[in-house]
């Protein structure tokens, strides 16, 4: 007997599990995205698939736009809730953005926190 729960310090989404469809990489390269300019936006995500915690406040969690498979490091947040759906086996909740990377910082960013060549968005580790 016993109950799987995952724990994470990446909150990792698609656009449909609320990837905040404002951070648009194509547009962050133009013009960089910075923290302040959504200090009064509260985020939420949902659906996630398993039962997982994430660090709580103040311990910041990575934010990644998963696309395809391929993950993109935009920065850090603050979860600030987090609710469980027991028989979907799922996780929601809400976050706030607290550092968003420069356009070079997200492309070191896999190589220095992740290192998976399947979800290397950059082609970094190659």
């Amino acid at each position: 007997m016993g109950s799987m729960i995952e724990t994470n310090d990446t909150l990792q989404l698609t656009l449909e599990q609320g990837f905040p469809s404002e951070l648009d990489y194509a547009k962050h390269k133009n013009k960089p995205f910075m923290a302040s300019d959504f200090n009064d936006k509260i985020f939420a995500f949902k659906n996630k698939d398993n039962i997982r915690i994430y660090h709580m406040l103040p311990v910041r969690n990575f934010l990644v736009q998963n696309i395809g498979g391929q993950w993109l490091y935009w920065g850090l947040v603050h979860i600030l809730d987090v609710s469980h759906d027991y028989q979907k086996k799922t996780t929601s909740g809400t976050f706030k953005i607290i550092y968003i990377y420069t356009p070079e910082e997200m492309k070191q960013a896999h190589k220095l926190i992740d290192r998976r060549l399947d979800t290397d968005y950059f082609g970094v580790m190659k």
